[in-house]
């Protein structure tokens, strides 16, 4: 769950400075706009007495300058709309981008523990109604205050004692539109809160689909996905339900409102304090103040809503962030030499250590095995080495150079990753390979061909413009990982990680692969984590790890010949030791 943290739309104020030309440009459109209003209750005023008494030309005159005043104030309504709808999109579209880039900043240990579905529905619906608060905030809230300023100011200027009515209501109304707004919010952020389960458990099932299917667990998954949409039904309803509930009270204070200023209108028309053609013009007035009140009171309530999807979004910045290159990083043009894991320890809890002092020397251009029970620390000892975790205590040496005094994209530059999971990004397979980084066609075709893929890219209708769909389901899992092979050979790295690379691919897969990944490993550092022990023979040494200490070590041969853990483990696997034979 992410922590609660204060976020104000004060704070999206700076955003706005780059576009002061437009916001300019636009508040003088809204000030043309705005002062037509008192004008229009003006010309009102004349009109009405003139209809009564039949006086037709000063009808027709009085129609034709409101029709011009209407006319001066759409084309300056227009202008308002469109000069500040660029500047509100912008912020909407800056507040995502920082977002997204502050997310990709997030320790990975602490993303882990996030819902995806939770932070696509912030990165998506939560972003897009800040977006329309602060277009709304500038092109409608803004001018509606400023009619409510103008127009009232007219009446206080016909008769301030009328006015006097209207202005001891107005804390009244702004006092229950607070309440409400305030319970909206509350009621926004748990309905919020229900849409993100409700996504998060969408992820998971149309991602678990086949096993839901091969488990018959529909009816379970169907349950489960009913609960959820019934509390986001329950959430919603009760911010509907207090939306309901505020118009009408709000709604009865106004016409109640209205009609007191009527009955004390004619009251001072009766004694001869106001003419009918002065409370002509104060009723049209009034009527103008209706339409920027309701308006206000839909816009405070939205502005509620985003306020909370404001704070559900600056949440993520609270999150804990990847560690910083130290000020004196070294840039890394290249490795020569041994890694080196000197005295390492690390845990997530104090009280339970997952790598224990360990020292381990991986020799250059040398194939190390990682094997061993899960939870022994082998995907940790990855883990550290690409600085996505940082150990307690203890140092890496790589080449010559500690890892915590290299540049981190320099030094990720050089170990290259290739995941268990088929991870890879919609777009063309050169795109894949690509992945981000400035490279010739050439290039890509020369890791492709290296990873073996390239012969099976080229039999494809579109060859290398073949696009992937949403995680590749259009291709084969051995297909996806020799492209996830060419992808993190593209860079021509130093040292190369295979996190069972092989493990989830048929016999015919896996043999392809291999090619592929034999290829790959020619001249470089490679450290592989294995399950299937069959898979590691070849190594040049093999690791045995257990509860984050190493508890043998040695060649295939080597392990084989006495007694031990990894000879228990590979009979147990029905692996004979191809010496003997």
């Amino acid at each position: 769950m992410l922590a609660q943290s204060e976020a104000g739309f004060r704070r999206l104020i700076p955003l706005l400075k780059p576009y002061i030309r437009e916001l300019i440009a636009g508040g003088c459109c809204m000030a043309i706009y705005v002062s037509c209003w008192p004008m229009l209750a003006w010309l009102a005023g004349q009109l009405i007495p003139a209809i009564g008494g039949g006086k037709i030309f000063i009808v027709i005159k009085v129609i034709s300058q409101s029709l011009g005043i209407f006319f001066v104030q759409k084309i300056a309504q227009f202008g308002q709309d469109i000069l500040l709808a660029g500047p509100a999109l912008r912020v909407s579209q800056k507040l995502r981008h920082d977002v997204f880039k502050k997310l990709q900043k997030v320790d990975l240990s602490s993303l882990e523990k996030l819902s995806s579905g939770d932070l696509t529905y912030r990165l998506t619906e939560d972003a897009d109604r800040v977006g329309e608060v602060v277009y709304k905030t500038i092109q409608d809230t803004i001018p509606c205050v400023l009619q409510l300023i103008a127009v009232l100011g007219y009446m206080i200027w016909l008769d301030w004692q009328i006015s006097s009515v209207t202005i001891l209501l107005a804390p009244v109304v702004v006092v229950l539109v607070s309440q409400f707004g305030a319970k909206v919010m509350k009621a926004a952020e748990r309905s919020q809160k229900k849409v993100s389960d409700l996504a998060g458990l969408l992820a998971e099932a149309i991602q678990g689909l086949p096993l839901v299917r091969a488990f018959a667990a529909e009816e379970w998954l169907q349950d489960r996905f009913n609960e959820e949409i019934d509390l986001h039904r329950n959430a919603r309803y009760q911010t509907l339900r207090l939306l309901a509930l505020q118009h009408p009270v709000v709604g009865l204070i106004e016409a109640t409102g209205i009609l007191t200023i009527l009955a004390i209108g004619a009251l001072r028309i009766q004694s001869g304090v106001l003419d009918a053609q002065g409370f002509s013009s104060y009723v049209a007035a009034l009527l103008m103040l209706i339409d920027p009140i309701s308006h206000l009171t839909t816009n405070f309530n939205e502005f509620q809503q985003g306020q909370a999807s404001l704070r559900r979004l600056r949440e993520i910045e609270t999150q804990p962030r990847e560690s910083a290159d130290q000020p004196n990083a070294h840039k890394l043009d290249s490795i020569t030499g041994d890694l080196i894991f000197h005295q390492i320890s690390f845990h997530y809890e104090p009280t339970q250590p997952v790598i224990n002092d360990l020292t381990l020397t991986i020799k250059q251009g040398q194939v190390l095995a990682l094997v061993g029970p899960s939870g022994a620390g082998k995907s940790t000892l990855f883990s550290l080495l690409l600085r996505f975790n940082h150990a307690q205590s203890g140092e890496i040496i790589l080449g010559d150079k500690n890892i915590s005094q290299i540049r981190s994209k320099d030094l990720r530059r050089e170990i290259a990753l290739v995941p268990q999971q088929n991870i890879v990004f919609s777009g063309s397979i050169t795109e894949a390979i690509r992945f981000g980084r400035n490279a010739t066609h050439e290039s890509v075709i020369r890791a492709a061909k290296t990873a073996n893929a390239h012969n099976f890219i080229m039999a494809l209708p579109k060859g290398y413009n073949t696009q992937l769909e949403e995680r590749g389901s259009n291709f084969s899992g051995g297909q996806l990982q020799r492209i996830a092979i060419a992808r993190a050979i593209l860079g021509n790295p130093s040292v190369l990680l295979l996190d069972e690379a092989t493990s989830a691919l048929d016999a015919e897969s896996e043999e392809a692969v291999q090619v592929g990944l034999k290829q790959a490993m020619n001249g470089r550092t490679v450290v592989v984590i294995a399950h299937r022990l069959s898979t590691v023979q070849e190594a040049d040494k093999i690791v045995l790890m257990d509860k984050g200490s190493i508890c043998e070590e040695g060649s295939h041969t080597e392990l084989m010949s006495h007694p031990g853990r990894y000879r228990e483990l590979c009979e147990r696997q029905i692996i004979q030791d191809f010496q003997s034979d």
